[in-house]
């Protein structure tokens, strides 16, 4: 059972995404390396056995986390990205040919993704023009430069992680967790959030809502989260002090 036919709100992970996963299709997920990721959404994602995804995302997570779940069990067959230099196992599928890769530039995939969400097809960019990233596409000369022709991105599902949000979908997001997850969950057909604090509706400030409840379809509270850290950079202490050393 999900929520009520008056709710979006979803008891957890598993039931937010009954009936609306396939396999084959295109889905977007939020984050930037481990912050921000919708990482409750993912393990259900990875339990359901949904395969041959289409998944768009700044990276695919990290051995063991993140979209790097995904990857081990073989899930997706194609990335649209823009940095994957984290994760061994998606450098061993794609060397080998097992893993499809788009590559975008970050910014591009930015605005591709955000003029999916605004319904614009296309856009002309200067960025990638002269490089193997603008093999293939349409270019147009304005001004004595060469832009490159970029298609706008949507899915079929959007997965999108927020610091708060109220039971009518409206979102708040928190620091770097700010940077594709508001563009994604404008550009999903469906969009699922899971957040780290729910309120009753009219508890946020309008004022303050980075996502309309509009864009969002169904929401869960994930809490509580263990905070992963990436990359994990300690500076030495002298001895028989707490000085850092500079």
């Amino acid at each position: 059972m999900g929520g009520s036919s008056s709710s979006k709100v979803f008891p957890d992970a598993a039931r937010a995404l009954e009936g609306i996963l396939k396999d084959g299709m295109t889905l977007m997920c939020g984050g930037f390396g481990l912050c921000g990721i919708p990482e409750r959404l993912i393990s259900a994602l990875h339990d359901s056995g949904v395969r041959n995804l289409t998944v768009i995302s700044n990276n695919a997570g990290v051995d063991g986390a993140g979209l790097g779940l995904l990857l081990q069990s073989r899930q997706i067959r194609k990335m649209i990205s823009s940095y994957v230099g984290e994760n061994k196992e998606f450098e061993r599928q794609y060397l080998a040919g097992e893993l499809e890769l788009e590559f975008n530039p970050q910014g591009t995939m930015a605005e591709r993704i955000r003029a999916g969400g605004a319904g614009i097809y296309a856009f002309f960019t200067r960025t990638g023009a002269g490089t193997i990233v603008a093999d293939g596409k349409e270019q147009r000369v304005v001004d004595g430069e060469v832009y490159v022709l970029e298609r706008g991105l949507v899915a079929d599902v959007s997965l999108v992680k927020a610091w708060k949000g109220d039971t009518e979908g409206n979102l708040i997001y928190r620091k770097t967790a700010r940077n594709f997850n508001p563009n994604m969950a404008t550009a999903g057909r469906i969009t699922v959030a899971e957040v780290e604090i729910l309120v009753p509706a009219g508890e946020l400030d309008p004022d303050q809502v980075h996502t309309p409840g509009i864009f969002v379809k169904r929401i869960i509270d994930g809490s509580p989260y263990h905070k992963l850290i990436e990359k994990r950079t300690l500076r030495k202490r002298t001895e028989g002090s707490h000085a850092v050393v500079a």
